[in-house]
């Protein structure tokens, strides 16, 4: 099994990123401010408009380094991408499902019903573990709503309905995502999706975790052999990982989603930690970041028991599991992709 590794983040936009013999070193107007070995890392996250050294990227693409440039608020900049690994028959076949719709719905359904089945426990958990809180019945019903789509989702054979089905599914979800934060009413109040840009806290929270859950799954994709550009649900499209987002459908919720409920039920951010650009786009404050990207990387330390596998992972291994299953799954080695399911 992969051994779970740090991931460096790199907030200060003003800083500059060395290689020193087998050491990645953190400049700042040419004082050191940090200094990681490489072997300690598995992949390098910078904010800002930071600079790296041709014999770091290089470095990082050699060793398999998963080296992403992000803007200040966490927009996707750029990725250094070193040789491709794995076997080019893997790929060869990964091209000839996405060339076909129906073979792509096969994969896509999978993806689509652990987005669905995971939505629904999220729910049912939140129901059991604050029945006095919340509105128990709306939840059971917007659970049951979703439950009695999923026989739908694995007998869909076409990708148009399937986004159908995952949109009513996503609207029931959502719908009931305000119930779900229990902390700070004043300042996260949720009132539906809003990806571009995020107009409020809540929005900004989701954004940012999906953000970082994608660079996850597109590490994760390389890492075992895949083209993390040519997806199965997500079409193909010049710059867009589809095939990193296809696997992060079903981790969306109960990662990610869980996760952002998490930091606000805990009082680990308030209103104040937020800022909101001429636009009108709401982002994290840059300490407030720094706060956010500490417990994301403390969760993914947490370990869980694989509804699959049968094992215990600690969370963060999660993407690069499922995308193991799903390589798997295109060699011929399993009959169907086994989704991640929650409970």
């Amino acid at each position: 099994m992969k051994k779970l590794l740090n991931i460096l983040y790199v907030t200060q936009p003003d800083c500059y990123l060395a290689l020193d013999n087998e050491t990645i070193c953190v400049l700042k107007d040419q004082e050191t401010l940090l200094r990681v070995p490489l072997l300690n890392l598995e992949g390098i996250i910078s904010f800002g408009y930071s600079g790296a050294s041709p014999a770091l990227m290089g470095a990082c693409a050699k060793r398999g380094i998963a080296l992403s440039f992000l803007g200040r608020h966490g927009q996707f900049l750029a990725r250094v991408v070193g040789e491709t690994q794995g076997n080019v028959l893997l790929r060869k076949e990964q091209y000839r499902i996405s060339d076909s719709e129906t073979r792509s719905c096969l994969f896509a359904r999978s993806f689509i019903f652990g987005k669905m089945y995971n939505h629904k426990w999220v729910l049912e958990r939140a129901r059991r573990d604050y029945a006095l809180r919340l509105d128990a019945e709306r939840l059971k019903s917007a659970s049951a709503q979703i439950g009695s789509l999923l026989p739908n989702v694995l007998a869909c054979s076409d990708l148009g309905e399937l986004r159908g089905l995952e949109g009513n599914a996503a609207s029931v979800y959502f719908g009931e995502f305000d119930q779900l934060i229990l902390q700070g009413k004043e300042s996260f109040k949720f009132s539906g999706r809003q990806r571009r840009p995020p107009l409020d806290p809540v929005n900004a929270l989701l954004s940012f975790s999906y953000t970082l859950l994608a660079h996850d799954c597109q590490a994760a994709c390389e890492t075992v052999g895949l083209d993390s550009y040519v997806g199965f649900l997500h079409r193909d499209r010049p710059g867009r990982a589809s095939l990193a987002l296809d696997l992060m459908e079903e981790l969306r919720g109960v990662f990610a989603d869980r996760f952002v409920l998490t930091l606000i039920n805990r009082k680990e951010l308030s209103g104040k930690d937020f800022e909101i650009t001429e636009s009108g786009a709401v982002y994290l404050k840059d300490d407030a970041r720094k706060k956010f990207l500490m417990a994301w990387q403390t969760r993914k330390q947490e370990q869980i028991t694989h509804p699959y596998l049968k094992e215990k992972i600690e969370w963060g291994l999660v993407p690069y599991v499922q995308a193991l299953l799903l390589a798997r799954t295109i060699r011929g080695d399993l009959d169907a992709y086994p989704p991640f399911l929650w409970k």
